[in-house]
């Protein structure tokens, strides 16, 4: 497509785009749309997505638009930001975001975005040619990440770690110069919100080329005020992992050896993110490739602690245990991998007639690590098991 004529490129997008698939009408926008961003940028690259997200650049009165096109299809218009006139229109599941153009025209509007890749716009109302005043279209074709302007970086610092979830997410080169402007103006990225820099943080570990971006991350300051004191990229080997397994463990393994756990305080990270990866840096630190070493009583805390997320901790184990260890974490029946209470308080109490405190705390914890080692199995191990217990605590006790 990138060596198609400018009418035949366009004719071939609206096409692959698949307007007639969106939940607005094309007919229903106002003079002057175009629609510029990610789902053009994919689809220029031939990353088809029949459900992208859809950014519109109008004219004028993107407030009022947005609020105009709600009404007529449905859907909830949502305030962006009214000063510069920037709304989301949600409907049947999708986002579109409609903004005033920048500038005079559509052109300057380009100019002022942030990389070239995204300085493309596909005019909508009329249909027209594409407009790529700054050559992105040869940077798609080279494979080149290439900012539009310095000035530009600095008026949004977001940017500059965006650029880098760019190349974590298509396979680009960075141009050389973008480089030393990220590198030039790295402290400024602190001036962003702190929830706009995790969410990109967190599309950036997931990006299948991360390797390269997380490289950068290691060799450049930028992530500095929020970063683990070493900030040096772990080597992950996920070719025993699923999937599905990947998706979720290889995320989180890099996130947590990015950034410190003040730092994910500090980027306003939820409770959830913050104790999966405590958790996880904890473990890691204390199993230190051999978390067979570990005393039962921590063997048994590292799986309750980390039964969902093991398999980040397993990525960072020598191969010959990280196919035990999934074998074992795969299987819902293993009782150290996945423990469970062989009684509970209930039980104790009807058969031992033993009240609710601290020494039932003290059998339950115990009856559960015995079932952990597979030292009990069945039911009536475990009231055996119970009953010496309660005698064993109470001659102490005297």
């Amino acid at each position: 497509m990138a060596d198609a004529a400018p009418d035949e490129q366009a004719r071939l997008l609206l096409k692959q785009l698949d307007p007639d698939n969106w939940p607005i009408s094309i007919d229903q926008l106002p003079e002057g749309t175009a629609l510029v961003g990610g789902a053009l940028r994919d689809a220029l690259l031939g990353r088809h997505n029949p459900h992208p997200d859809l950014d519109l650049v109008v004219r004028s009165d993107a407030l009022r638009h947005s609020a105009r096109l709600a009404k007529i299809f449905g859907g909830k218009h949502v305030v962006l930001d009214e000063q510069r006139d920037i709304a989301r229109l949600v409907l049947n599941g999708w986002t579109i975001d409609v903004a005033r153009q920048e500038g005079d025209g559509l052109e300057d509007d380009l100019w002022r975005r942030d990389y070239s890749i995204n300085a493309i716009a596909l005019p909508l109302q009329p249909m027209a040619s594409l407009c790529d005043p700054t050559g992105g279209l040869g940077d798609l074709k080279q494979g080149r990440l290439r900012a539009v302007r310095e000035q530009n970086l600095i008026d949004d610092p977001l940017r500059l770690l965006r650029g880098l979830r760019f190349l974590a997410e298509i396979p680009l080169i960075l141009d050389a110069q973008t480089g030393e402007w990220i590198q030039r103006h790295h402290k400024a990225l602190g001036k962003s919100a702190p929830e706009r820099i995790l969410a990109e943080l967190q599309r950036l570990v997931k990006g299948p080329h991360a390797e390269q971006a997380l490289q950068l991350l290691e060799r450049w300051p930028l992530l500095q005020p929020w970063a683990t004191t070493s900030q040096t990229v772990a080597t992950h080997d996920t070719t025993l992992l699923d999937a599905s397994e990947k998706a979720v463990a290889l995320p989180l393994a890099r996130l947590t050896n990015l950034i410190s756990d003040d730092g994910l305080k500090r980027l306003k990270a939820s409770k959830m993110l913050q104790q999966r990866c405590a958790r996880l840096r904890h473990w890691v630190l204390q199993a230190n490739q051999q978390p067979e070493a570990l005393s039962e009583q921590k063997r048994l805390q590292l799986h309750l602690e980390l039964e969902v997320d093991l398999a980040a901790l397993i990525l960072g184990l020598p191969k010959e245990l990280q196919q035990q260890w999934l074998k074992r974490w795969r299987d819902p029946n293993d009782p150290l991998f996945h423990p469970t209470m062989p009684l509970d308080g209930g039980s104790l109490q009807k058969e031992l007639g033993l009240s609710a405190g601290p020494t039932m705390g003290k059998v339950l914890a115990q009856l559960r690590l015995e079932q952990a080692f597979g030292r009990i199995q069945t039911r009536d191990e475990a009231l055996k098991t119970a009953h010496r217990l309660c005698a064993e605590i109470e001659a102490v006790c005297d």
